[in-house]
């Protein structure tokens, strides 16, 4: 892995070591050997196809079972010595240190999860007994959060280290992550049972593989379906923008200016998600709204400036029947509201605006500000930072202006590029800005 920082390789090599010295001084007097084995086999095919969870890049080995059964059958150094055929993996195009990282996370995981199993009295039950799985469960689960925890919190700082993610990208995506192993985590249990209790032995592992590639395969359709609900929704904002050459981007743009303030003020991960669709589709009604007003270089008349104050209700009706978008409704159908009550479609003040439309407004009217229009160059971040101060309270809430000042000062903003207009280079375009607060519209 070339380029990898110094102390992402001291870290790698660190936890590499501590792996190799915990199964060097671990005693394996008495160890189920042909258990092992079968476990290993099952661990190698399981990590051979991982499931793609929902958070961005993220895998998730299905190899969680064999090693979760293993902290039950085998104890402690059998989990850490099973955790090792993660270095032998079956995923092609592995670098060789990860894979040597990921059978020493594995190992370490294993080991102090076998711990913790057998602090818990987890291995004084003895198999067959009759409460089997009454008096095994709560070391079970013991374990199970302990081996989730060590396997996250070392790939974490892994990720961290080598610059592959920011503690911001960690702690939000955690809690999904954290899920899927658990969820995976608990066919170890499955395995164990049908092994010691049922007393099929060995054919468990056999058993338990069909259940745990249909959970994989079910992930892999949330999966899927995310996707085409992103594809679904690009093209919506694309439509969108071929009306206006000069508004290319701007619905990205407002999205992720949308999620910099979410993440800010703290929202859950899951609304941060509904705020990005929210962000993407916030236009959309513009595709109810005649081409040659959004065009018009005039001054509008009162019928078309009410068209377009209509554009955020005609948005609604375009995307309400899309059933994931849910609190995203809200912030589409009033991001034009205003804080002192003189924005439309409905006039709402104050804290009578969901608090989606006013993240929004906020994203909406700064990439407004700082992209170039027919009219004007774009006006600098500091104008528009300043203009965003001038309105907090009147136009803007002053609580989301703070946080969006916040979030700039720590990641910046990406300033739209210079604008292609295709064909001859001549296109009509509007000579206002329904999104520029410095610039009102003009109605005669």
């Amino acid at each position: 892995m070339p380029g990898l920082p110094l102390a992402a390789w001291a870290y790698v090599c660190g936890v590499v070591a501590l792996a190799a010295g915990l199964i060097a001084t671990a005693s394996f007097e008495g160890m189920d050997w042909p258990t092992l084995v079968v476990l290993a086999l099952l661990f190698l095919v399981c990590d051979s196809a991982p499931a793609r969870l929902t958070v961005r890049r993220a895998r998730v080995s299905l190899g969680f079972a064999a090693s979760l059964a293993s902290v039950v059958l085998l104890g402690p150094a059998g989990a850490a010595l099973l955790g090792v055929c993660a270095v032998v993996t079956c995923q092609r195009l592995v670098p060789f240190v990860k894979r040597l990282f990921n059978g020493a996370q594995f190992a370490l995981s294993g080991y102090f999860a076998g711990t913790v199993f057998a602090l818990l009295g987890g291995d004084r039950v003895r198999p067959g007994h009759a409460r089997w799985v009454e008096q095994v469960i709560g070391p079970f689960l013991g374990s199970l959060v302990t081996f989730v925890f060590v396997n996250l919190a070392l790939t974490g700082g892994a990720l961290l280290l080598s610059r592959q993610a920011s503690v911001r990208e960690l702690v939000s995506g955690s809690g999904r992550l954290a899920t899927g192993c658990l969820g995976y985590g608990m066919f170890g249990l499955l395995v164990a049972g049908l092994w010691s209790r049922v007393g099929v032995g060995p054919l468990a592992a056999v058993l338990v593989l069909l259940p745990l590639f249909i959970a994989r395969w079910a992930l892999e359709q949330t999966q899927a379906q995310q996707q085409a609900h992103a594809a679904t929704l690009a093209a919506l904002c694309q439509a969108v923008e071929t009306k206006d050459y000069y508004t290319r981007g701007h619905s990205e743009r407002v999205s992720r200016g949308s999620v910099m303030i979410a993440r800010e003020i703290g929202m859950r991960p899951d609304r941060v998600e509904a705020i990005r669709y929210a962000g993407m589709l916030h236009d959309v009604g513009k595709l109810g709204v005649p081409t040659k007003v959004l065009q018009k270089s005039g001054s509008l008349s009162e019928e078309e400036f009410a068209a377009i104050q209509l554009h955020p209700m005609r948005g609604l009706e375009i995307v309400r029947e899309i059933g994931f978008l849910d609190e995203a409704l809200a912030g589409i159908m009033h991001h034009h509201e205003k804080m002192n009550g003189r924005g439309y479609p409905m006039g709402l003040a104050g804290d009578e605006i969901p608090e989606f439309a006013r993240v929004i407004s906020v994203a909406d009217a700064f990439d407004s500000m700082t992209s170039t229009r027919s009219y004007r160059p774009a006006r600098s971040v500091e104008e528009a930072v300043e203009e965003l101060r001038r309105c907090s309270g009147s136009d803007f809430d002053p609580v989301v202006v703070a946080a969006f000042l916040r979030a700039l000062d720590a990641h910046g903003w990406r300033l739209p590029g210079p604008v292609s207009v295709p064909g001859n280079g001549v296109a009509e375009v509007a000579q206002q800005d329904h999104d520029d607060p410095t610039a009102p519209i003009e109605v005669r």
